[in-house]
């Protein structure tokens, strides 16, 4: 009858151990699949905008594009459309794309 428990005993420990396997192997998996591309798509924005310089085209969350005539810490003035009077202050995370102006086409604002 002790062998018995005893084996049973032995049995749920290699069950325990089984199960966290599993939640390790399962945290492994989301932070490689989540967590991970979150933080290189983060530095990826945060290069990019840091690289803004006034001149640069840009494509604003909401779909504007837009030409950068200013620039703070952390929003910019960007002129839209034909109309140069036109001109709107936003916050630098609602810039999604960049396209940096070439050397000769770049205005004063």
């Amino acid at each position: 009858m002790g062998i018995l428990l005893t084996e049973a005993a032995a049995g749920a420990g290699g069950s325990g151990m089984i199960l966290v396997a599993y939640v390790v192997l399962f945290g492994v998996f989301i932070y490689f699949m989540m967590v991970r591309p979150q933080k290189k798509e983060q530095k990826r924005m945060t290069a990019m905008l840091s690289a803004l310089e006034i001149g640069d085209s840009i494509l604003t969350t909401s779909g504007f594009y837009g030409i950068v005539i200013d620039i703070t810490d952390d929003a910019v003035i960007a002129e839209f459309g034909n109309n140069k009077n036109c001109r709107i202050p936003m916050q630098k995370t609602a810039i999604a794309q960049v396209e940096k102006a070439s050397e000769g086409d770049t205005r004063k604002a």
